[in-house]
């Protein structure tokens, strides 16, 4: 009786994730309109505005360049043998070239322009269309500062190199401008999804930092954490990273950074009174989010969290806004750190900012602001001289350490939210957590 009364109960709680959800075959089928919308749409522009005529995609099954990933149909997990794409764009003529050095299409746009039978070597017909277009420039994917970028391996770009005429040499060259702002860019529709995403990320948290789930003096931060693992995995969807949950409370000295994470001890025992905080983000139809929140765990006759708490989560909330007004188009991620940094000082806070690009992928390529080691800015490409671009999505991602004369202690308000800056500005993608979460929740809110 039991066992179905938790099977029934475990249904009913999938209801609202999986209204949202779609089925297997559908998300290829937006993966795969969004695909095409963006290599025939956002390519062109991206290839004009970063000066780049020729791009060549070369990657290995099981070894694939990250760019190569995000290009391929909803039905290819992999690439398949050796996988080239050439992009060609002649801004004259407005025409765009998207062709495969395989023996097939890849996906709807990408059109096989290799016969096997006609020419064997796959690198001598490569070198064909390339002599074919006489390309201005021809960008590859290598890159010292962004990781991403930097797909193309030794042995590919060695290949390559020497099949290539050598009047062509001079003109080889990176392509990590066109790769980053590819991976960066989203379009009005994925950022309609991207809404969805977050939503359902939050409604996990929301779950997971619950009654539903937590018993004070019983449950584990650990259990916590493979609940919310385990949550992802029936609803279908994958996590990137192995989520976190810790504790902040009177009794313990704050030990490190959440970062540190030989220093974040496991399976601690939730107790009421504990400010809760989770790190916690979601893969859906190509997309992740990353997302960090708060809960405090009542006492008893407590329906509220202790006003030191509630304004501790303000000063998060007023680094958050120091950052975003500090996003501003064409500055680097090092120019919106100082800046918004000496901001949150000079108005009395101790603030750590480390956002990130996100996207494609969890770390994404783009603008980084700041690394929680690295206050002082970053020391390479992405930080020192990658501007901030429009059409981007970022995990505002920091925090501010607060003083609890109550707790006679320091504790860090740890805050992470996915946020988009476009033509209008900066936006939350879905909102930010202004409220600490409840455990339980007070009768008058469950009623709501």
């Amino acid at each position: 009786m039991k066992k179905a009364l938790f099977t029934f109960l475990f249904i009913l709680s999938l209801t609202s994730y999986s209204q949202q959800i779609l089925p297997e075959s559908e998300r290829a089928r937006v993966v795969d309109e969004i695909l095409e919308e963006r290599f025939n749409t956002l390519l062109p522009q991206l290839m004009d505005e970063t000066g780049i005529d020729m791009w060549v995609v070369i990657s290995r099954e099981y070894n694939e360049d990250p760019v190569l990933r995000t290009m391929l149909p909803a039905t290819w997990l992999n690439a398949r043998r050796r996988t080239i794409l050439v992009f060609y764009r002649n801004k004259e003529k407005n025409t765009m070239d998207k062709l495969a050095v395989a023996r097939y299409n890849v996906g709807k746009s990408i059109v096989s322009a290799w016969d096997k039978e006609k020419e064997p070597n796959q690198w001598k017909r490569l070198m064909e269309l390339i002599e074919e277009r006489n390309p201005k420039n021809i960008g590859l994917n290598f890159s010292k500062d962004h990781n991403i970028a930097d797909g193309l391996d030794k042995t590919d770009y060695d290949e390559f190199m020497s099949h290539l005429p050598k009047k062509y040499h001079s003109r080889v060259g990176t392509a990590e401008q066109l790769a980053v702002r590819w991976i960066e860019t989203r379009t009005p529709r994925e950022m309609t999804i991207y809404s969805q995403l977050v939503d359902i990320t939050h409604d996990i948290i929301e779950e997971a930092f619950s009654e539903k789930v937590i018993t004070p003096g019983i449950t584990t931060t650990t259990e916590v954490e493979w609940w919310m693992r385990q949550k992802v995995t029936d609803l279908g969807l994958e996590t990137w990273f192995h989520p976190t949950v810790d504790i902040q409370r009177t009794s313990e000295e704050l030990v490190g950074h959440l970062y540190s994470f030989s220093g974040r001890p496991d399976n601690m025992i939730i107790q009421r009174g504990d400010l809760l905080h989770c790190d916690f983000g979601i893969t859906y139809l190509r997309l992740n989010t990353d997302c960090q929140e708060l809960a405090y765990v009542l006492k008893p006759k407590e329906n509220k969290a202790p006003d030191f708490l509630v304004n501790a989560l303000k000063d998060g909330n007023a680094v958050q806004d120091f950052l975003t007004k500090n996003m501003v188009e064409g500055r680097t991620g090092n120019q919106i750190l100082a800046q918004a940094l000496q901001e949150g000082k000079d108005a009395g806070l101790r603030p750590a900012i480390y956002t990130h690009p996100l996207g494609s992928y969890g770390h994404s390529a783009g603008t980084t602001i700041g690394m929680w080691d690295s206050q002082g800015g970053v020391m390479k490409d992405d930080g020192e001289n990658y501007p901030l671009n429009q059409n981007t999505v970022y995990a505002i991602e920091l925090n501010t350490t607060v003083n609890i004369p109550e707790w006679k202690r320091d504790i860090r308000i740890m805050l992470e939210e996915a946020g988009f800056f476009g033509e209008d500005g900066f936006r939350y993608v879905n909102g930010r957590q202004t409220e600490l979460m409840l455990i339980p929740r007070p009768k008058q809110q469950l009623s709501n």
